[in-house]
């Protein structure tokens, strides 16, 4: 028997809807969606299994994206997207790393759910234009200008990125040493001058509400892991969403994720993921491909 075209292409479909919704766990809601509605298919009629599949995936995650505007704009605090535990292979893809980096997701947030789904699926996963079109249900010469604008608006905010593969776990491994010790001298040498701090706590647990910018202050946010017994605080160095990163345990609980964004050799973006609903996927790596 073979195996069944959903099945098989199961890694795409979630990577498609994972960086439609920045949610692991939307993503997965939307592959039950998506696989139910393939049940009834009858398939002696689809010339193309992937991409009528990936059209499936993608007009439910842009209903979910609709549902999900109102919830965000009452989230506690910044919205951040759900960290995943990745291998170090996805980083050998480096368009697909940069895509769902912690950094480019959140710029994604900042686009409408229509203008998110054709950058993706466009830029991402490098899709033609009609049938990018017969997914969101537009002309493909809209989509075309969709597609334009979402690409204008993104360079405009993404991460200017310029550290190589060394590099960055050096740098990473630097900044979990300093925040497990609080050496406040060492996480300012580390960072960029204009370096911003944004974290995700979602309500039930405490995080700063707003970014918070410049080097002394984000310094003494982070030292304050001091207070903590050193015996209680750890810093693992794990990959999250294709790049070095890590995690924070205190009394063997897990705490926080983190992902940083290094230029030049200092960070200039630190992203802390405290939410507890979102740090449930960091025990098994997630299967992310085009």
């Amino acid at each position: 028997m073979t195996e069944d075209p959903f099945v098989a292409h199961r890694g795409l479909l979630f990577t498609v809807a994972y960086e439609m919704l920045g949610s692991a766990a939307d993503a997965e809601d939307v592959l039950q969606e998506s696989w139910l509605r393939w049940a009834e298919v009858d398939r002696s009629r689809v010339n193309d299994a992937r991409a009528y599949l990936v059209r499936t995936v993608t007009r439910q995650a842009l209903n979910r994206l609709r549902t999900l505007a109102c919830s965000r704009e009452d989230y506690v605090g910044e919205w951040l997207p759900e960290p995943l535990l990745t291998s170090p292979d996805v980083a050998e893809d480096v368009e697909l790393a940069e895509s769902v980096s912690i950094a480019m997701l959140t710029v994604l947030e900042t686009l409408g759910p229509v203008e998110r789904a054709v950058f993706v699926l466009r830029e991402v996963f490098e899709l033609p234009y009609g049938e990018i079109a017969g997914a969101i249900g537009k002309s493909a010469a809209t989509v075309r200008q969709i597609a334009r604008r979402a690409r204008e608006h993104v360079a405009a905010r993404r991460p200017r990125v310029r550290v190589s593969r060394s590099e960055q776990p050096a740098v990473v491994e630097r900044f979990l040493r300093a925040l497990r010790t609080g050496q406040l001298q060492e996480l300012v040498e580390v960072m960029a001058p204009d370096v911003v701090l944004i974290a995700d706590g979602g309500g039930p647990t405490a995080a700063a509400l707003a970014p918070i910018h410049g080097v002394e202050l984000v310094a003494k946010v982070l030292a304050r892991t001091d207070q903590f017994d050193a015996a209680a605080l750890v810093t693992t160095a794990v990959w999250l969403n294709g790049a070095p990163a890590g995690r924070i345990e205190i009394d063997g609980e897990l705490a926080t994720a983190v992902s940083l964004v290094v230029e030049s050799g200092q960070i200039t973006r630190v992203y802390l993921v405290r939410n507890p609903r979102k740090l449930t996927r960091l025990d098994e790596p997630a299967e992310l491909t085009r």
